[in-house]
């Protein structure tokens, strides 16, 4: 496991339990307790925990920019790998979409380092913020109301704007995919109006879905699969899934 990959871990399991252990972090990642403390000092500099006796606890005082940001910390791999198979998509001149989603955040870290041009609508402030500091991107930014979260624009406003493009590709994350119950879904119903809009005025569309969201439903069902044109995920899904996923004539793209 990379470095940046077990502080990601720690701060996941700092977010599920209130607190860490050096002594049960180290038994976990097979590491030297040191090495701990020294993962803990790292994150407690960048003001991300608190170190305490024998372990860290979290910063109650600080808000991070963004839910999404938070939750960039977890399943880090499998995001980088779906977002590193969707960036192959992406071609100069054609219009691409971005959702607000945490692999979206993903997908912009690796155009934001290609000496490549495209071209980028977005409604999602991490992904301004990134691709904005690379001259070859031209980028779109659909604005309004900020959501409740911070992460982006959903609201009326910002769908009124939206509607007047058509992407070529609209790349768009989901909180549960079931294919049994044939059913896209996300947490809230201005977040899955937004995506069934981008859905509906793309020329193609794609989910983006780590493997553990196969068979979790959302409390909001914004759009079938066959409203979209593939999926992308981190690992070929099981046999029962890829043969259903395959009938509705869905490509499934998976990193290399």
């Amino acid at each position: 496991m990379f470095l940046e990959e077990r502080q990601a871990k720690i701060l996941e399991l700092l977010a599920e339990n209130g607190k860490v252990l050096v002594k049960e972090l180290a038994e976990m990642f097979s590491v030297t307790e040191d090495s701990i403390r020294k993962d803990l000092n790292a994150l407690e500099a960048d003001g991300q925990l608190k170190r305490t006796y024998g372990g860290a606890v979290p910063v109650l005082a600080k808000l991070q920019i963004t839910s999404a940001s938070r939750r960039r910390i977890s399943n880090v791999e499998a995001k980088r790998q779906i977002a590193a198979a969707a960036v192959k998509l992406i071609t100069p001149g054609r219009l691409i979409f971005l959702d607000a989603s945490t692999i979206s955040i993903a997908i912009a870290e690796i155009l934001e380092r290609r000496d490549a041009e495209c071209k980028i609508l977005t409604n999602m402030v991490d992904v301004l913020v990134m691709l904005a500091r690379n001259p070859k991107i031209q980028i779109i930014f659909a604005g309004g109301q900020i959501n409740p979260s911070r992460d982006g624009f959903i609201d009326g406003l910002n769908l009124e704007f939206t509607a007047r493009f058509r992407p070529d590709i609209s790349f768009v994350g989901v909180v549960g995919l079931d294919v049994k119950k044939n059913s896209l879904t996300t947490n809230g119903v201005d977040s899955g109006l937004h995506k069934a809009k981008i859905l509906e005025i793309s020329k193609s569309s794609y989910v983006m879905a780590e493997s553990r969201k196969f068979g979790v439903e959302g409390n909001y069902k914004f759009a079938t699969l066959e409203n979209v044109h593939g999926l992308i995920t981190e690992t070929e899904p099981a046999a029962e899934i890829s043969k259903a996923v395959r009938k509705m004539n869905l490509e499934i793209i998976l990193p290399d």
